[in-house]
Order: structure tokens, then sequence, then C-alpha cells
């Protein structure tokens, strides 16, 4: 992992911005602030049919404040068809933010354009954010975007969440662990071994995922307890 925020993506600004003579881009950059989501939903469509690298800024400033979450979808779908280079730094800034809704769908956002040159700007400091889903989009996005050899220093950040938050949460962390694959086993046989009961769930729980990832979360958990019973009362049921 690194703490350096800056990637070498370059925005292509040299088109020029839509004018009077472009009316319909225009209208639809005014409908995102729309008060009706349907309307917001439609122009974010519009944007991305006919990308153009002076929607990507109105775009990520969108999804920064949009509370639906089929509207911030689109934004992302839109953001996703633009060229990369353009929309990078923007959302790399995002990352910086005080708002947690803006680095998430940022973080969101980066893990679905899937561009490895955003790497360097997903710190630890993300991956460990006190907000929920602000870590579950910096965790979904690391296991896209990590380098190849970089596997298994990811897995160990990752481990050390386990045992966080609500089931959402802790399913979640477990799914971009098994995308890892194999490479976790070493970390997360380390987190069994905890002081922390829910850690120690958490742990064998997604080392039986990644054994059988069709089993199921509720089911993994169920073997975890299971497993956690006879380990320390010695009886078999």
């Amino acid at each position: 992992m690194t703490t350096d925020t800056d990637t070498d993506t370059t925005a292509d600004t040299t088109t020029d911005a839509p004018t009077a003579k472009d009316p319909e881009s225009l209208r639809a950059l005014q409908k995102l602030a729309d008060t009706d989501p349907s309307v917001r939903l439609q122009a974010a469509l519009a944007l991305g049919t006919r990308p153009g690298p002076w929607f990507v800024v109105p775009l990520v400033e969108r999804c920064a404040v949009e509370p639906e979450f089929f509207v911030r979808e689109m934004l992302t779908w839109a953001l996703t068809r633009h060229s990369p280079a353009a929309v990078l730094p923007p959302l790399v800034e995002e990352l910086r933010s005080p708002h947690a809704r803006a680095r998430s769908q940022a973080l969101h956002t980066l893990s679905k354009i899937g561009d490895p040159r955003a790497w360097p700007a997903l710190t630890r400091a993300h991956l460990t954010d006190l907000d929920d889903e602000v870590a579950r989009s910096a965790w979904r996005a690391a296991v896209v975007l990590v380098p190849e050899g970089e596997e298994a220093a990811l897995a160990a950040v990752l481990a050390s969440r386990l045992g966080r938050g609500d089931r959402l949460t802790r399913r979640s962390l477990s799914r971009a662990l098994i995308t890892l694959g194999e490479v976790v086993l070493p970390s997360l046989r380390a987190a069994a071994t905890a002081t922390d009961p829910g850690v120690r769930e958490h742990a064998l729980a997604t080392e039986r995922l990644l054994a059988d990832p069709d089993a199921g979360f509720e089911f993994a958990l169920d073997e975890a307890k299971r497993i956690m019973v006879l380990g320390t009362g010695g009886q078999e049921e």
C-alpha cells in the first residue's frame, strides 16, 4: 500500500465546452440538479450516451451529493463512458473529500473503471475508513486495482478489519478477501487465533467461503460458529 495520492493521468480538456449550439447537452447538465430524481436519471443517461470531457466534473460533483442510489449508479455509468484520462484526476481529488459520500462514490466509480493508474490514490486510510460505506467501496476498489505482487500486503490490511461492522459490512469484506484468492490464507489463519470471538468467527467464515464460494455467507457463519463451539467445548454434536 502507499499514501501517495497522485496519478500520472492527465485530463483531456482540449474539446470545447457545449454552447448554445448544443442545447441538448446544456439542458442535460442543468437537469442534473433537478428536484425530480427521474429527471436526474435521464440527464445522467443522456450525458453518458453522448460523452464529452466537459461533462466529467459536473458528473463527479453530482455523484458526491446525489441522494438516490439508482441515480448514483447511472452517474457512475456515465463516467465510465468517458476517457479514463479525463475521469481519473477529479475522482482522485474526491478521495480527499471530508464528505463520506463523495469518497465512497469516487471509490465505487474507480472500481467500475478498473484503471490500475488509480491504485496509488487508494490508501490504508480509505481501507480503514470509519464510515462503513466508504470502507466497503474501498475494499471493492482495492481488489480490482491491486497490482500483481501486492495482493498479500492488501490481504493483511483487509484482514485487520475482520469482525468489523454489521452483517452487510462483514459480508462485503469476506467477498473482497476471497477475490484475492489463496494469498489471503495466512492472514485469515492468523485472525482465526485472535482473542476477539467476532474476529475469529469472521475469519473462519471467510476461509469457508474461500474453499466454497457458493456456500453463502450465512451458511459460512453457521459453520464458523459450529467450529468455534467444537473447538472450545471439545464435544461433537
